[in-house]
C-alpha cells in the first residue's frame, strides 16, 4: 500500500488530495481525503504561507503519505505577478516536503492532464468530471482546486507505475 498527497498550489485556495494505492487497476485506488487550504482573504502573504503549510503538515502527520506531488509552475507573460505569488506557495509547499521528510515529485498540468485525459489542453471543469467519475462521487462535492490535486496523485501513479487497467 502507498499513498500520495497531490497538492495544487494556489495563495488564495490550495487543493489537496491523498490516495491509497494497492496493487493496480482502478479498484486498487482510494480517496482518502480531498479538500482545499484558504486562508482568509484579508490575511497577509506571512499569514497566508503559514496557513498553507501547518494544514499541509496536518495532512501529511495524519495520513503518512510517501510521495508528495506537486505542480509545477505555470508563468504566462500576461500574469507576472502570479508566478511570483505562486513561487512563494511553493516554496512553502517543497519545506513541508523536507521537514516531513516526505519525496517531492513535480509535474506539469499538461503532462498529468495528457496522461490521464489524453490530451494536455485538457480544462480544469473536464479534469474535475472524469476524477469525479473515476472515484464514483458527484461532481459538484469536488472543488476544481481539490479534483487538480486529485488528478496530480493520479496522474504520478499511472506515470510511475505505468498502471493497466485505469481506465478513466
Amino acid at each position: 500500500m502507498k499513498r500520495i498527497l497531490g497538492v495544487d498550489p494556489g495563495l488564495k485556495v490550495t487543493g489537496y488530495a491523498v490516495i491509497e494505492v494497492e496493487g493496480s487497476g482502478s479498484r486498487g485506488f482510494k480517496l482518502v481525503e480531498a479538500g482545499c487550504i484558504q486562508p482568509k482573504k484579508d490575511s497577509d502573504l506571512p499569514q497566508r504561507l503559514d496557513k498553507i503549510y501547518f494544514h499541509l503538515r496536518e495532512v501529511i502527520q495524519q495520513h503518512q503519505p510517501q510521495v508528495m506531488v506537486l505542480e509545477k509552475l505555470y508563468a504566462h507573460h500576461r500574469h507576472p505577478a502570479t508566478v511570483s505569488v505562486l513561487g512563494h506557495v511553493r516554496g512553502v509547499i517543497c519545506l513541508v516536503s523536507v521537514h516531513c521528510q516526505i519525496k517531492l515529485a513535480e509535474y506539469s498540468v499538461k503532462r498529468i492532464r495528457k496522461s490521464l485525459l489524453g490530451q494536455g489542453g485538457s480544462g480544469k471543469q473536464q479534469t474535475r468530471e472524469v476524477v469525479a467519475r473515476f472515484f464514483k462521487i458527484p461532481v459538484e462535492k469536488l472543488t476544481l482546486d481539490a479534483s487538480d490535486a486529485i488528478a496530480l496523485g493520479l496522474g504520478y501513479c499511472h506515470m510511475t507505475r505505468g498502471l493497466k487497467g485505469m481506465s478513466l
